[in-house]
């Protein structure tokens, strides 16, 4: 008798405990998820301020404004079930957009002087700094969850619903700021 309530008790512990583990990763995966959606809501606004450039380079190049267009149109969302590596797809998307408006610029000196030129551009640095600081904040979700996936007890519990560990963000190879449009 004694020791059916024994193993009773043991059985509701691990199953209380096995109950509470899950919460917890499936909360970090949330987290995780959440962060990765942050950053696809501040390349969507790059995209546009990219977009708003592009518009602008039509009045001087409609061969450079097409061959913006097609890079723009090639983007797409980020979102909660996106991965490491559809983020870094569209970083390099995005930075080949930024080169070709570069190039455009270059050519065209009044372009580079026009206002609303310098202030999207402005706009653009921002939303790349927002987009660093939500990278930051993915990062970190990333190592909370992967360290719970890994850990002693907690990876019983992940092995035994499915849990994966996740993928950082790198930075892209070789940037380390935003390509200058002055």
């Amino acid at each position: 008798m004694i020791t059916a309530i024994i193993i009773i008790v043991v059985v509701v512990l691990v199953a209380l405990w096995l109950i509470g583990a899950q919460r917890k990763l499936v909360s970090a995966d949330e987290f995780c998820k959440n962060a990765l959606s942050q950053i696809g809501v501040q390349q969507n606004s790059r995209w546009d301020a990219l977009t708003a450039l592009a518009e602008l380079t039509k009045g001087y190049s409609e061969h450079e404004y097409k061959t913006l267009m097609d890079v723009i149109a090639q983007r797409s969302p980020i979102g909660r079930d996106s991965s490491a590596s559809d983020v870094a797809a569209q970083e390099g998307k995005i930075g080949e957009a930024l080169r070709l408006i570069n190039v455009v610029a270059e050519q065209y000196p009044a372009l580079k002087a026009n206002e609303t030129y310098l202030k999207t551009m402005d706009e653009v640095g921002k939303y790349e700094n927002q987009v660093r600081l939500s990278r930051m904040t993915y990062n970190d979700t990333v190592t909370k969850f992967n360290r719970m996936v890994r850990m002693f007890p907690d990876s019983i519990a992940a092995a035994i619903f499915g849990f994966q560990a996740k993928e950082y963000l790198a930075e892209p190879a070789g940037k380390t700021d935003m390509p200058s449009m002055k």
